[in-house]
């Protein structure tokens, strides 16, 4: 195994562990929260480690591109609900915008299972767009957990929605395109 891939695999057994730092936290606890924010970043730090590692080692890998998005995925789903469903916090994401973040990736995943059972395979390649949605809503859990003035956290979390939304559409317009050709090729 590469250095690459043993950082994604880092990176979602942090989860578990933030996730348990989260929910033993009370208010007036806060080294809790202190230390889940700690492992969130240190995941952070994991997944844009990797990433550059694999690049300039050239040891990008079938598992490293297959892992990394599910690594995201869960590192970020799991943070969302956290931070929206925890009654303890002094701040929590809004529920509109767990739902949009968790729904955007609900319907990435179903596209590819969809491209997998009719195309057989699928090269999971992240767009300049999700890159930058994934870069903001790490942002909005980071800027969440330091519990920053509250205009400046609407400011933030308005971003992140409007890019989740863009990066979902192109998501979705790239997996009709995909799955036109396949159907059109397979016609002919």
């Amino acid at each position: 195994m590469n250095l690459p891939n043993f950082l994604t695999i880092l990176r979602i057994l942090l989860i578990p562990c933030f996730l348990g730092f989260m929910l033993y936290y009370k208010p007036g606890e806060n080294e809790f929260r202190t230390v889940a924010l700690f492992v969130f970043l240190l995941a952070v730090f994991t997944d844009a480690l990797d990433g550059f590692l694999a690049r300039i080692r050239h040891q990008k890998t079938k598992l490293g591109s297959f892992l990394d998005p599910i690594a995201d995925k869960l590192l970020l789903i799991t943070a969302y609900l956290v931070l929206t469903l925890n009654t303890g916090l002094s701040v929590r994401l809004p529920m509109w915008l767990t739902i949009v973040v968790i729904s955007r990736d609900i319907i990435i995943i179903f596209g590819v299972v969809l491209i997998l059972l009719i195309a057989g395979d699928i090269k999971i390649r992240p767009t300049p767009s999700g890159k930058i949605t994934t870069f903001f809503q790490m942002v909005t859990i980071i800027a969440t957990f330091m519990v920053l003035p509250l205009n400046f956290l609407n400011f933030i979390w308005t971003l992140t929605i409007i890019v989740t939304i863009i990066s979902g559409i192109e998501y979705i317009y790239k997996g009709i395109g995909i799955l036109n050709r396949q159907v059109n090729g397979k016609a002919t």
